[in-house]
């Protein structure tokens, strides 16, 4: 008889975990696309700007408008669509948005009409930014929700790093110099895997919980865990309903309000800044330009990029591996201290003469900071962003910060051309290491800790100032 009841139990957890499975791969496709589609135009950038006659600044306004105002409006989107529609309904709208996008991104004649893709484009990724975290954070259970939730982060790489391949197998068997419209085209297939996947998946249960609709988000909770886990679970989330039912509605009065809720958005801005401070995305959109003009023809410098690529994803699943056993803050504290050691190596590789040996010896030193980003920055900073707000205002919050983290993405990737013009790039990387070490002060000054609780006990510690700032 015991025997049968464990292979029952054994059983039901298989069942779990399969449905968890299902879930965060269907969902995340939102984060591969939100990789593809920003590393796609590193490549697609050599060819399209002959083909549409670009200037500089043209250049630099077709990289960007996916940032800004694409994703940054995209990202205050999807904070409120999450509020209204559910974390399902606003995945649904932003698949929707990556296949228009996508579509017209490939067939765009002219640089403004370019540019108007992109910026739609960016709406899906500014949304999918927001959502696709926040929707994994609250359909795992507290001890899978560091792994779930990073698995969007492994997605975004992967999607970069496919984008990166892409780019270079299309590159080798169309020689032709409208290549780039199918590199850009390639998009629509994980759109539309994305809004067909999404059909088929459960609404958030802490958001139904809010809502008041709490047999719904049992039944639901039910489906990823065991009776007595769901029974738990379920009496923290109507716990957390009711606290939140006091502050729900008025963001902005709660804000102003609550002191704790403020300090959490400020911490929560402050993040998205530091992880863009880094830099990381100069290397992610202008790679194949760095490593052509330190002397690799074009497309040698697609296939090294591919290196990139890899070193994402693999230092992405080591990352989401350390995260079981590493807190979120000597995560973050260890990556900021690799990459102003890695990012000084790189501004000392651009003073050595050209040659092919010295744009390997580059591609190596951007290798190491991305590894160090990828590993320790990009899984806890995602993270963080969908452990920390209360649930009262957690779309609205969370849609603030990436609004923020898309900003300073764009900005820096639009003055990035402008400034390694100016200073070059012994200077500008120079530069970076700089702002490095601010964030490194940053971090170790004001992140709290977050690992080992659920989201019901982490708002209660910040709502009664019993926030651990160690782990």
């Amino acid at each position: 008889m015991s025997a049968n009841v464990a292979s029952k139990v054994a059983g039901r957890q298989g069942v779990h975990r399969g449905y968890l499975v299902k879930l965060t791969i269907i969902s995340t496709l939102g984060g591969l696309l939100f990789g593809y589609d920003t590393g796609v135009i590193s490549g697609a950038l050599l060819y399209m700007k002959d083909a549409l006659n670009m200037n500089s600044v043209e250049e630099a306004l077709v990289v960007s408008a996916l940032l800004f105002p694409g994703a940054a409006a995209g990202a205050i989107l999807g904070g409120r669509m999450s509020d209204w529609l559910g974390r399902r309904g606003s995945l649904l709208v932003c698949a929707g948005l990556f296949l228009v996008g996508a579509l017209a991104c490939s067939l765009a004649p002219n640089v403004t009409l370019m540019v108007i893709a992109r910026i739609i484009l960016g709406l899906g990724v500014g949304a999918a930014a927001v959502t696709c975290p926040l929707y994994l954070a609250e359909m795992a259970p507290a001890h899978l929700r560091g792994r779930m939730v990073t698995i969007n982060e492994l997605m975004i790489v992967t999607g970069q790093m496919l984008a990166f391949a892409i780019n270079a197998a299309l590159d080798a068997l169309i020689q032709d110099p409208g290549v780039w419209r199918v590199m850009l085209a390639v998009a629509t297939i994980p759109a539309l895997a994305l809004l067909i996947g999404m059909l088929v998946l459960p609404e958030s249960p802490r958001w139904l919980g809010l809502k008041g609709r709490f047999q719904e988000s049992k039944r639901i909770l039910e489906l990823s865990r065991s009776s007595s886990e769901a029974s738990a679970e379920y009496g923290e989330i109507t716990d957390a309903a009711a606290a939140a039912g006091k502050e729900k509605g008025r963001a902005f009065r709660d804000l102003k309000t609550y002191r704790w809720m403020r300090r959490l958005l400020y911490v929560g801005c402050g993040l998205a800044v530091v992880q863009q401070a880094t830099g990381i995305n100069t290397v992610n959109y202008y790679a194949p330009t760095i490593l052509e003009s330190s002397g690799l023809g074009v497309s040698a410098a697609l296939v090294a990029t591919i290196g990139i690529g890899v070193t994402s994803v693999v230092t992405t699943i080591l990352g989401i591996w350390l995260l079981g056993f590493v807190g979120r803050k000597k995560m973050l504290m260890i990556g900021f201290s690799g990459v102003v050691g890695a990012q000084a190596l790189l501004a000392l590789a651009f003073t050595l003469p050209q040659s092919d040996a010295v744009s390997y010896l580059i591609l190596a030193c951007m290798m190491l900071f991305v590894a160090f980003v990828q590993c320790f920055i990009g899984t806890c900073v995602w993270l963080l962003l969908s452990e920390i707000f209360p649930l009262a205002i957690r779309g609205f919050a969370m849609g603030i910060a990436v609004f923020v983290l898309w900003t300073v993405n764009a900005a820096i990737s639009f003055a990035f051309p402008i400034v390694n013009e100016a200073l070059g790039s012994t200077g500008t990387f120079a530069l970076f290491v700089v702002v490095n070490i601010i964030s490194l002060i940053f971090v170790a000054r004001t992140v709290p800790e977050t690992k080992g609780r659920s989201l019901e006990q982490i708002e209660n510690d910040f709502r009664t100032q019993a926030i651990p700032v160690v782990s």
